[in-house]
């Protein structure tokens, strides 16, 4: 299936719309301290693809963070990547051989790959995994998706992780649309708080590297009330001044605030790689919600976007459907306000490299509730 697998220097990683697998990205971590490894692979279209009659190969590539889970021992984790999308009875077979290539590039203390994938879960194209008011209800017990995942592979090796690590549901927005367009495909609500708004005397701004304070005080109020993980400031200040222009993946980042009277109310991190946008991270005041900051900071998010050439907008994570007992249900009514199609992606897969190793950390990773690699 693959006809050649080989390194390259992570400056030279393709450009794509997916910024966890850019150049820019592997900046972004190197600023952090952690390692990054680039790969080509050749690959004949007719091999990964059923109605493909292509016998010519295609090169394609992937970024490997190179994260460390103790003193002796790593993860090779590929954020949303490989971008290349095989059909699904590919899959398992596609990725078991470029794992066992790549295998001999990666330290010894390596125990597995970790393919964070945003492949479009099969599942997601099965209409006996929806309910009947057409939301998604999600795969099933991961016992039955590896069985499907591993069939026609040598090894049958890849397990599904405990969890997943970057958000397997996401929201994309069409910004090849008109604005009067994208206004009228939102929810009426959504609508009305953009304007309100608007009439209250919410502006949008850009913020630089001198107003990271403000940003850092939003996301720890944020943080605070909704019980999530803090990172520290280094974290945003290596996302905000990580620069790729001189490779074949740059990404521009811009830090948006909502203000009123000079008093910030929100403020988001917007990525433009390629032709996708970015939220990637939000934060948000409690006083004066009644302005609806937070509705404002999105839509001139996307203005900005749509200005700049973007074709979509990736909302970056809401619940699988408009469960009330999600964690992330807040999320998806705001965020699915504004109009868009739910994506649901395939999440973690483990390729154990050290099975006896591999399997004490995936007994210890469950114990933690799961643990974060990035």
């Amino acid at each position: 299936m693959l006809s050649e697998v080989y390194n390259k220097s992570t400056e030279e990683v393709f450009e794509t719309p997916i910024v966890q697998q850019t150049s820019f990205w592997s900046e972004v971590k190197k600023k952090l301290g952690v390692n990054s490894y680039a790969f080509n692979f050749k690959v004949k279209m007719a091999d990964i693809h059923h109605d493909s009659n292509d016998d010519e190969n295609v090169v394609s590539d992937l970024l490997i963070v190179l994260e460390y889970i103790d003193k002796q021992h790593c993860v090779a984790y590929v954020p949303y990547g490989p971008e290349l999308e095989p059909d699904p009875d590919c899959q398992g077979v596609f990725l078991e051989e470029l794992s066992e290539c790549i295998r001999y590039y990666l330290p010894d203390e390596c125990i597995a790959i970790r393919y964070d994938l945003f492949w479009e879960s099969p599942y997601a194209k099965d209409d006996d995994f929806f309910d009947e008011k057409g939301f998604w209800t999600g795969p099933p017990e991961n016992r039955i998706q590896e069985l499907r995942f591993n069939f026609n592979t040598v090894n049958w090796n890849f397990q599904k992780s405990f969890s997943n690590i970057l958000p397997t549901n996401t929201n994309f927005i069409n910004l090849e649309k008109k604005e009067d367009e994208l206004l009228a495909a939102m929810k009426p609500k959504t609508r009305y708080n953009i304007r309100l708004s608007e009439r209250k005397g919410v502006r949008v701004k850009t913020l630089g590297l001198e107003d990271m304070d403000i940003w850092y005080k939003l996301y720890e109020e944020t943080t605070r009330r909704n019980g999530i993980y803090l990172h520290d400031p280094e974290y945003f200040r290596a996302v905000f001044t990580a620069r790729a222009n001189c490779t074949c993946s740059p990404a521009e980042v811009l830090l948006l605030v909502a203000e009123s009277d000079d008093m910030p109310l929100a403020a988001m991190f917007l990525i433009l790689s390629q032709k996708r946008a970015i939220y990637l991270y939000g934060a948000s005041s409690i006083q004066n919600r009644c302005l609806m900051a937070p509705y404002a900071l999105q839509w001139e998010a996307m203005r900005i976007a749509k200005a700049k050439g973007c074709l979509e907008y990736d909302m970056f994570g809401v619940s699988p459907r408009p469960d009330p007992d999600h964690p992330m249900y807040g999320l998806y009514r705001f965020k699915t306000g504004f109009g868009g199609t739910v994506f649901h992606s395939m999440g973690c897969w483990d390729y154990p490299l050290d099975n006896e190793t591999y399997t004490h950390f995936k007994s210890w990773e469950i114990n933690q509730k799961g643990y974060h690699l990035s």
